[in-house]
């Protein structure tokens, strides 16, 4: 283990997006970690070819993680899913969206910023006061695409830019209420959002040469770096985007 069992023992995590892929792992690791978990998102949608969100099989939670319907797009829908909370301690924001070579219609645009960034902060403002009552965290997730461009997915790389933006922004704001904000930058993860590329023989070649280790990043990895985000063991972190990439971007 790499952690202790018991070390998020008494804390209340929320996991936007938490349905599936990243966010399912992160959910479960917290759970795993003493913390009681609530993996919120959307029912699992007839998914179009190209356009992956943040659901699968719900059985991929842990037992003890329970599950909550959340539409980050809907303030009325985020707050009324926070307002079930007495306490709340760490917030994981992981709802997102992708739409490959579709981005550049303006209102796939827009559906893709709506979810990505601004789900993003409707969540951490309607948390703000129930993070600010227990010193809490908040980790969102960035990405690779948060430090350079991508062609097909203009939306997807505005949107993670800007939540790198927002966390740093956040960071800064939240400080003097004991609240830190950071963000993980995954790299090319073993995920259904990445299923495509993983099948296409030459793109998967390229993207592992270009990664130093060689290899796809599991879930459970970028799960640790969020459990360690969590902890006290970062408890003068915050504004702080850490990428778990395999070495991609310095390569």
């Amino acid at each position: 283990m790499t952690f202790k069992d018991n070390l998020l023992e008494g804390k209340v995590a929320l996991v936007t997006g938490g349905l599936s892929g990243i966010g399912t792992a992160i959910a479960n690791r917290l759970a795993q970690l003493g913390a009681r978990t609530v993996a919120a998102g959307l029912p699992p949608p007839s998914v179009a070819p190209g356009t992956h969100g943040t659901h699968n099989a719900p059985d991929a939670l842990d037992p003890g993680v329970q599950r909550a319907t959340l539409d980050v797009r809907s303030t009325e829908d985020v707050e009324r899913v926070i307002g079930g909370f007495e306490r709340l301690d760490i917030v994981v924001n992981c709802a997102g969206v992708i739409s490959r070579g579709e981005e550049h219609q303006i209102e796939v645009f827009e559906r893709v910023l709506d979810i990505n960034l601004n789900g993003t902060m409707r969540v951490c403002a309607s948390a703000r006061a129930l993070l600010k009552a227990s010193s809490g965290c908040i980790v969102n997730t960035a990405s690779m695409l948060s430090f350079f461009g991508g062609g097909l997915v203009p939306a997807y790389s505005a949107s993670k830019g800007g939540v790198a933006q927002l966390t740093r922004s956040l960071a800064i704001a939240y400080a003097s209420d004991n609240i830190r904000v950071n963000a993980l930058a995954p790299g090319w993860i073993a995920t259904p959002l990445t299923q495509a590329l993983q099948d296409d023989e030459g793109r998967a070649q390229g993207i592992l040469e270009r990664t130093p280790m060689k290899r796809w990043g599991q879930p459970e990895e970028v799960a640790n770096v969020a459990a360690f985000l969590c902890t006290p063991a970062a408890s003068f972190m915050t504004g702080a985007i850490v990428p778990v990439d395999g070495g991609y971007l310095c390569a």
